[in-house]
């Protein structure tokens, strides 16, 4: 590692401890294109194709991924732990409003993977604080993992259980790169993963989506 890229790691780790320290809230409030965080960062929303559960889009042409700029950052902390590996985040899903989230609930209606929309105080991804994300190789390429996106069956689960050891090894660097970041992860979906602070960003039902 380079001594510029290392003070520059140190930096930003300072800067993310010293924000959730004081607990500022002015960036947390603000939602930002992953992409204007890290460029390195693949996008593929599977919400605006139909290569989900729902099998058709839900999401208008042109959504950027969208989180709260904190949640970013985490992210930007992530993806410079994978790529010393050679590897890289692709995200899946990021903000999601709440007539998604209710569209996926019509298509679902099991609680162990999609929230209810009028129970709780809603989804992580409404909040713009978590982000369904999976791997691929420095070309770019998707590497095994447990399952598909939106496989909602008990081989889905964060905790593996099959007999594939490159899938396993997969999985571990993923979840290890989340930790990096200061992400947890859902028991129920291995792709899931929010900040540990979601709590203290406030439902979003509606946000301007399309890119400009």
């Amino acid at each position: 590692m380079s001594t510029r890229r290392f003070f520059r790691n140190i930096l930003l780790l300072i800067f993310l401890s010293a924000n959730f320290a004081s607990g500022k809230t002015d960036d947390q409030r603000e939602f930002v294109d992953i992409k204007r965080i890290d460029r390195t960062i693949a996008i593929d929303l599977r919400y605006a194709g139909s290569n989900n559960v729902a099998h058709r889009p839900l999401y208008p042409p042109g959504t950027p991924a969208l989180v709260r700029a904190g949640v970013a950052r985490r992210l930007a902390v992530a993806q410079e732990y994978l790529r010393k590996k050679g590897y890289s985040l692709k995200i899946w899903d990021a903000y999601r409003p709440q007539a998604t989230q209710e569209k996926l609930w019509q298509v679902t209606h099991n609680r162990s993977y999609v929230s209810d929309p009028k129970e709780g105080r809603g989804s992580m991804h409404i909040r713009g604080a978590a982000v369904d994300a999976t791997l691929v190789d420095a070309a770019g390429n998707d590497i095994p993992m447990p399952t598909d996106f939106d496989s909602f069956t008990p081989a889905a689960f964060l905790e593996y259980k099959g007999r594939d050891p490159i899938v396993a090894a997969n999985l571990k660097l993923l979840q290890k790169a989340m930790a990096h970041g200061g992400f947890y992860g859902l028991r129920t979906e291995w792709w899931h993963f929010c900040a540990p602070d979601w709590k203290r960003y406030e439902p979003v039902p509606e946000l301007k989506l399309a890119s400009q």
